[in-house]
């Protein structure tokens, strides 16, 4: 990992989510740092003011920005006038479904400078780019609205809705009801409408605090909507079925046909997440509920919501149900009302009637509780009554002693009442409901957490240390609630449910649903606790001191927090082994003599909880932006609602405090382990147009690019090849970890381009405001810098000198090192082959020919057979070889047999295929990129050798040479184009684990497929960039005897980054080798161990979720592999120290035996079974 960067703009802190979470939702700013009166604006933490400040006697205008930040950011303006900061303190907006807003006044005809900012996770700021904008006050006291677009500094002002103060002053009222979220917010804050007693100010965030829409007294029908081009499906139906439905009640119903349709069962996801979006826009008043002169008594919309439920649960009851569904489903749940007996009864919800009907009341307050609410809500009931009832409430509570308190208490029931039909409970209301249901064993759990809750609410948010303490003994208290909930639903709905089983049921799913919302309050204050003792530097200074108090409950919070998501359905394996090293590594304690290897250890499950985290990102960004915008597009949903739907879902969830707790950590563990995010895969100096992609992939590239450029990269799985995407390419920076021993590092290395990744979303924001500009980027093991290609770098590199110094010392310690391990005499290496031929030559065998690994040459078998043959010799000789530590080289190489160069040819042949073969080998040597041309010849080149089967000559061969015919067996590639030493070909071509002789049409599959890869749309572009004519490649086939290994490696026995000739670097991982070579998110253990000395330095720790297996004598041997979940607090490289040198020494001393044989540094893999070490290939180092 590079020691420390220098990049052009100033940092940005980010949440630390991957940006896929939020591609384009943002035209990105400039990012800088200034100082204003001794304040750091950008890197500093400088105290943001609230949404508005006032002055007396001045102009007020509501600035609103129409713009999207990304995933964790927020915006802010600064400006001259004292209401913005005065270019000093920055003044946080606030963020509604209309857009970012704050109030800001002045004197009339004043002239305003200011600018909109984005302000990042750690209080940086990105500036828009542009002159200050200037807004010239009105010259009367007025109220007006301003629009602004972010980067438009010159966009033309229009003032909006122009008012003068004293019209807005006696209208107060009226603008309170006027239906949007950041108005209502400012209603509750005034005196008066606080005063409600704990049953009003416990409200349900479904109905009331989220409801947008218009005044309960004026609901008409919207014009201009239930546009159905272009739908069809789901939305189709339920745009048409809305334009049919006006109550509420035929809304539902809207949704229980859609539910129960043809339609559904065809496209089920579609059609949940289409409901589950409907739903939501009624519930919060963007879709608009009114009366259509009928009337529907509450216990229709119960019978409605009852099958809807029903419904619902059987879907989650199915065994196969997928993580979408299942959140969709979650989304649904609160926006039905409730079913129990009293709201099906034929005339539910009397007691309003009586109310009304009081004689201790005055009349007029009688006729408007009777018309507005009663009468209503029987007509046609809909959650604006409960929106109603409320300010009702507020009203006559406002004044205690007004109005008769028997009057007072019983309406006060009845609001209790009615929300508990649109299930709009406090989360204490809902669990108290549940008593009677709850068996012996549960209710002492439920009595804790509501204690606990209890507690929490009547503490004083100053104690500090007691709210931590408080909050974490909340969560813990949740947590075994929410289990318990859990395990009652998991039995699923019975078939002979009765109806109040089933309506105490969705009391359960309800409770449970709200304790996981409530868990996000939790965190939140936990994270402000975390924050206000200091953040990530307190940990970090910590840290210094060896102590550990300060972590502990940080990291307490994070694993509960990921348990919360386990609970909720995603990953439960995944969540379960991280929560057990979350509190395994807070347990252990920082070690007094290597903070270093305990902060990379933690950073490696760190790094983990950030990709789980990112994973339910983007399967939240894939159910809903595509069908939002069509639905919201037919329905006429405002545009910004549609547009911020699926980024509030993301704030709302418990993944949003998750991200940020993992920044607040990752962030004091980089303090502590000395890196800063940017990693060196290949080093070196490149130049050239920074240009954002996906992934490298040919056709990336804008026909634009044609001179050099540097890509950055969204997301790599390790089967890229650089050139191949463009021959233009110099440099790669990659937004994730990779391991640097996988097939994309190898490539790059050989390819010659320099190549960093960069796991820090802060400077990875800052990458992305340098794309389409010409860049420098120059990565040392020491450094990575990243600069305008004209802007010189801040610091001299090393001179050449230097480097030419230490690589004589390294040569010659070499040199006194000669000796010290066995002699390879007697052992001559494989021939070697021009690196400028990039393929050896080949000679055919004669059909039905099996042979011995000892027989194997790179003429008839390519070189990886051939290698593993010289090793299968060269293990009783590394058997008497030691290091000056008396370390043994011993190894051992899994048996093995190859079907050499021409059988594939000769199987064509005999099937009558081998004319059509040679027509489409001609075809792809010059088949174009564009067009799809290329592809379509590779297919089919593929389908001709893939359907082929080796001769049963060659399997009867195979199983009289040595292999049982029930033992799994592993076929592999062994190509004239790979492991030379000018072209190593790694990961090109097929393996195929798993497979027997026993059943000879899974195994005759998977020999055809590892001669079918040779065509691959990949390797013929590699041959392609290294100039090797397509009809020259060849294909063998390695067949060896199947190792479960415990652990499996590469090594590189030179330093691949520093070039370093004493060190060997090795990456280490659980399981099959295939998920290290493959180059899947994540790191590997990567130790550097000292060939000569015995010291073993611990680079990073592994934080791959899964190892891949095959489980001996369970199913068919058909070429698979089972994955299972990987829990690192188990596993002794992570959590014994010792064992980690003891294995870095010994991989060290079998690639230094290996390296001295082969005469060149040599890339080498292998696993790891007990005490031994098994080497499956060793190729030349690129």
């Amino acid at each position: 990992m590079a020691g420390s960067s220098m990049m052009q703009c100033g940092q940005v802190g980010q949440l630390g989510l991957r940006r896929s979470s939020f591609e384009g939702l943002r035209k990105v700013g400039v990012t800088q740092t200034a100082t204003l009166k001794g304040r750091m604006v950008g890197g500093g933490r400088s105290r943001a003011k609230g949404l508005a400040v006032r002055c007396e006697n001045g102009v007020k205008v509501r600035v609103r920005l129409d713009h999207q930040v990304q995933f964790g950011e927020m915006h802010a303006i600064l400006g001259s006038a004292k209401s913005i900061g005065e270019w000093q303190d920055k003044v946080l907006m606030k963020w509604t479904e209309a857009g970012w807003v704050v109030d800001l006044e002045g004197k009339p005809g004043e002239k305003v400078e200011y600018k909109h900012v984005i302000v990042t996770h750690d209080g940086g700021v990105i500036w828009e780019e542009g002159p200050n904008r200037s807004m010239l006050l009105p010259s009367e006291l007025t109220e007006v609205e301003l629009v602004t677009h972010w980067g438009r500094t010159d966009e033309e002002l229009q003032f909006q809705g122009g008012k003068k103060v004293a019209e807005s002053s006696q209208n107060g009222s009226q603008n309170r009801q006027s239906g949007k979220k950041e108005e209502q917010a400012q209603a509750a804050e005034s005196p008066g409408v606080g005063k409600v007693e704990e049953a009003v100010n416990e409200m349900s965030t479904s109905f009331v605090k989220s409801w947008q829409g218009a005044a309960v007294k004026d609901r008409k029908e919207r014009t201009g909507k239930w546009d159905t081009r272009g739908l069809d499906g789901p939305a189709l139906q339920i745009v048409e079925g809305d334009k049919k439905a006006s109550n509420w009640w035929r809304k539902l119903d809207a949704v229980r046909e859609l539910l129960s349709s043809e339609v559904a069962k065809k496209e089920r996801l579609k059609t949940l997440v289409n409901a589950a979006v409907y739903l939501k826009w009624i519930n919060t008043g963007q879709i608009i509920c009114y009366e259509d002169g009928q009337h529907y008594r509450p216990n229709k919309h119960a019978e409605i919501s009852r099958r809807i439920f029903v419904d619902l649960e059987r879907i989650s009851g199915e065994r196969g149900i997928g993580l979408k569904e299942r959140l969709v489903i979650q989304k649904i749940h609160p926006c039905l009302p409730a079913f129990k007996a009293e709201f099906t009864a034929s005339v539910p919800l009397t007691r309003i009637r009586d109310i009304a009907h009081r004689n201790d009341i005055p009349h007029d307050l009688k006729q408007e509780i009777k018309h507005t609410i009663q009468n209503k809500l029987h007509r046609s009931a809909g959650p604006e009554d409960l929106v109603a009832t409320e300010n009702m409430l507020a009203r006559v509570t406002k004044n205690p002693g007004q109005y008769n308190e028997a009057f007072v208490k019983e309406f006060r029931t009845f609001y209790a009442e009615l929300k508990d039909f649109f299930n709009a409970g406090s989360l204490t209301e809902q669990l108290e409901g549940l008593r009677s249901s709850i068996d012996e064993g549960g209710l002492p759990i439920l009595d804790n957490f509501l204690s606990c809750k209890a507690k929490l609410d009547n503490l004083n948010s100053s104690e500090t240390g007691d709210v931590t303490e408080t909050v974490l003994g909340s969560l813990h208290a949740l947590t075994s609630l929410r289990e318990k909930l859990l395990q009652g639903l998991e039995s699923g709905l019975r078939n002979d449910a009765s109806d109040a089983a089933i309506a105490m049921r969705q009391k359960w799913r309800l409770s449970e649903l709200g304790l996981e919302d409530y868990s996000f309050v939790l965190l939140s204050r936990l994270i402000n606790a975390f924050e206000s003792e200091g953040g990530s530097s307190g940990l970090a200074e910590e840290v210094k001191s060896g102590k550990a108090g300060k972590w502990t409950p940080a990291l307490t919070s994070l694993a509960m927090a990921v348990q919360q998501l386990g609970l909720s359905g995603l990953q439960k394996e995944e969540c379960a082994a991280i929560k057990n090293e979350l509190l395994a590594w807070s347990a252990a304690g920082i070690p007094a003599n290597d903070t270093k290897s305990w902060a990379l250890r933690l950073k490696a499950t760190v790094d983990r909880v950030r990709r789980l985290a990112e994973s339910y990102t983007d399967t939240v960004l894939q159910l809903y932006p595509d069908y939002v915008e069509k639905l919201g597009k037919a329905l006429g949903i405002p545009e910004n609602t549609v547009r911020t739907y699926t980024e509030a879902d993301i704030r709302a969830s418990v993944v949003f405090q998750i991200a940020k707790l993992c920044s607040l950590l990752l962030k004091a563990i980089r303090s502590t382990a000395g890196g800063d995010g940017f990693d060196v895969i290949m080093p070196g100096r490149a130049t050239g147009v920074l240009v954002e992609v996906d992934r490298i992939v040919p056709g990336s590239l804008p026909s634009s690019a044609t001179g050099p450029i540097i890509l950055l990269v969204k997301q790599a799985d390790g089967d890229e090849e650089v050139k191949a995407a463009g021959s233009n390419v110099a440099g790669v920076i990659l937004q994730h970890e990779l391991p640097h021993l996988s097939h994309l590092g190898v490539r790059a290395r050989q390819e010659k381009v320099v190549f960093v990744t960069c796991d820090d979303e802060e400077r990875s924001a800052n990458l992305r405001t340098l794309v389409n500009r010409p860049i420098k980027l120059v990565a040392s093991p020491e450094s990575v810098y990243v600069g305008l290609h004209d802007t010189p770098p801040p610091q001299k590199q090393p001179k050449q000198g230097i480097i030419s110094s230490a690589k004589s010392e390294q040569k010659a310690k070499l040199g006194n090192a000669k000796g010290r391990l066995g002699s390879s005499k007697g052992f001559a290496p494989p021939s070697k082959t021009s690196a400028a031929s990039k393929q050896s030559a080949v000679v055919r065998s004669p059909p039905g020919t099996v042979l011995d690994l000892s027989k194997a040459t790179t003429e008839n078998s390519g070189s990886k057979a051939a290698a593993c043959g010289a090793l299968a010799v060269l293990t009783e000789q590394a058997k008497k070889a030691r290091n000056t530590q008396g370390v043994p080289a011993a190894f051992l190489v899994p048996r093995g047999k190859v079907i050499p160069f021409g059988a594939m040819e000769d199987t064509l042949e005999k099937s009558g295929a081998l004319q059509k073969f040679k027509t489409l080998l001609e075809k792809v040597e010059s088949a174009a990129l564009e067009g799809g041309e290329l592809d379509k010849v590779c297919n089919e080149l593929q389908s001709l050798v893939a359907s082929q089967r080796p001769a049963k000559l060659i399997l009867d061969r195979l199983a009289s040479g040595g292999f049982p015919t029930n033992a799994r067996l592993i076929v592999r590639s062994s190509a004239n184009v790979e492991d030379l030493a000018g072209m190593s070909g790694a990961g090109l071509y097929e393996s195929i684990p798993n497979v027997k002789l026993s059943e000879p049409e899974n195994f005759g599959k998977a020999v055809a497929k590892v001669w079918a890869s040779l065509y691959t749309r990949r390797a013929v572009l590699s041959r392609r960039v290294a100039g090797v004519p397509q009809k020259e490649a060849s294909m063998a086939v390695l067949v060896q005897e199947l190792l479960s290994p415990e652990l499996s490696f590469v090594l590189h026995t030179v330093s691949p980054i520093d070039q370093d000739k004493t060190v060997v670097q090795a990456e280490i991982a659980v399981g099959l080798g295939e998920t290290l070579a493959s180059g899947t998110r994540g790191t590997p253990w990567r130790l550097a161990a000292n060939k000569f000395d015995g010291t073993v330095k611990t680079l990073a720790f592994a934080n791959l979720s899964e190892q891949m297996m095959v489980k001996d004598g369970v199913g068919e041997a058909d070429g698979s592999v089972v994955k299972q979940v990987v829990d690192y607090s188990n596993q002794a490289v992570s959590t014994d120290a010792e064992y980690r040198q003891r294995i870095g020494q010994c991989l060290a001393t079998v690639g230094f035996f290996l390296e001295k044989h082969f005469g060149t540094p040599q890339d080498v893999e292998g696993c790891i079974i007990g005490k031994d070490v098994y080497i499956v290939q060793a190729r030349p180092q690129p």
